[in-house]
């Protein structure tokens, strides 16, 4: 989940010391509601968990609010995890098959995906306290959810302190690890169409749903 991409808020906010973590929240679920869709380059790196391993990979994303995603990794190996609103399309050419999952119904924030495409409410759905980023000129916000999800122990989501404009998002898996992206040559509210978002199933692969091939 990367419907935080903002406009300029007010001048209060600019002020990060007067600004508390339940302030942030509420100014970014605000500005949140008003971004219809986005596009960005992305780079993603995983740090840490059982294996200790650490990857690399880069791609671009397209998000249309609610639910519509498509993220294609480009690089090293190419990767298409899709959303058309009502499934979830996961397709690595080199498995040659496809995995097809039913998008969680409702305003849940099941993942952080989904959360970024607009499935939930920041100030409803988590509690917000400070948090560090690497990234530099970035203030942070730590989102801890409200109730215990399988997926994620909590986000940080780092913006640019004048604008609100999301420049990060870092998760916290349950197995220690840390998977963050990094954003950059964002657009916002282009009007992209929800062709965007159609996945068809390439000729001979295997279909997996519920587990099973079909």
């Amino acid at each position: 989940m990367f419907a935080l991409l903002l406009g300029v808020v007010p001048a209060a906010l600019g002020a990060q010391a007067r600004t508390t973590p339940e302030t942030l929240a509420r100014a970014l679920q605000q500005r949140y509601q008003g971004i219809r869709d986005f596009s960005a380059d992305f780079v993603h790196t995983y740090r840490g968990g059982v294996l200790r391993t650490q990857t690399t990979e880069r791609g671009a994303v397209l998000v249309k609010k609610p639910g519509l995603m498509r993220w294609v990794y480009t690089a090293p190996e190419r990767k298409e995890f899709v959303s058309d609103g009502r499934q979830v399309y996961s397709y690595i050419p080199g498995d040659r098959q496809v995995i097809v999952t039913p998008l969680p119904a409702g305003d849940e924030a099941s993942t952080p995906a989904l959360f970024l495409a607009g499935k939930g409410d920041i100030v409803r759905d988590f509690t917000a306290s400070p948090a560090d980023t690497p990234l530099a000129g970035a203030t942070a916000l730590k989102l801890t959810p409200r109730r215990e999800e399988p997926e994620y122990e909590y986000l940080i989501v780092a913006l640019d302190p004048a604008t609100l404009q999301i420049r990060g998002l870092t998760t916290r898996d349950r197995q220690g690890g840390d998977s963050a992206l990094s954003f950059s040559n964002l657009k916002e509210n282009r009007g992209i169409s929800d062709k965007e978002f159609a996945f068809r199933i390439p000729r001979g692969v295997d279909v997996i749903t519920d587990g099973s091939p079909k």
